[in-house]
């Protein structure tokens, strides 16, 4: 999974407090300047977009991101919020559907991305 950023630097203060909030680590910057992050056999990149144009977030787009716990949700979450990312939508809770009760958080990152931790029930 990539997404689009126009401050790396903004960016990267985001995504390093809720990656290492659930266990992960702080960016690898590779030569190009992207940021990439490797957890859980998953790899997330930050990139500027290569067409020059400014980034934008995709309108009904989510990413999720499989949490262990509840708690490790609630950590992620609070990481997120204090390093600037915006808490959306309901407070972290339990979200009951038919068949599925899930437990879910839900930030927009800097850039507007809308993110989501999500631990099954």
């Amino acid at each position: 999974m990539m997404v689009g950023s126009d401050d790396l630097e903004k960016s990267k203060t985001f995504y390093d407090a809720v990656f290492t909030a659930i266990g992960g680590r702080e960016a690898i910057v590779d030569p190009k300047g992207r940021l990439m992050y490797i957890h859980n056999e998953g790899l997330f990149m930050v990139t500027p977009p290569i067409d020059g144009k400014p980034a934008s977030c995709g309108n009904g787009m989510t990413i999720g991101f499989a949490m262990a716990s509840t708690e490790q949700a609630d950590a992620w979450h609070a990481a997120g919020a204090a390093a600037g990312g915006t808490p959306i939508e309901d407070p972290p809770g339990w979200r009951e559907n038919p068949g599925m009760r899930l437990y879910l958080a839900y930030l927009r990152d800097p850039d507007g991305n809308k993110l989501c931790a999500m631990h099954r029930g």
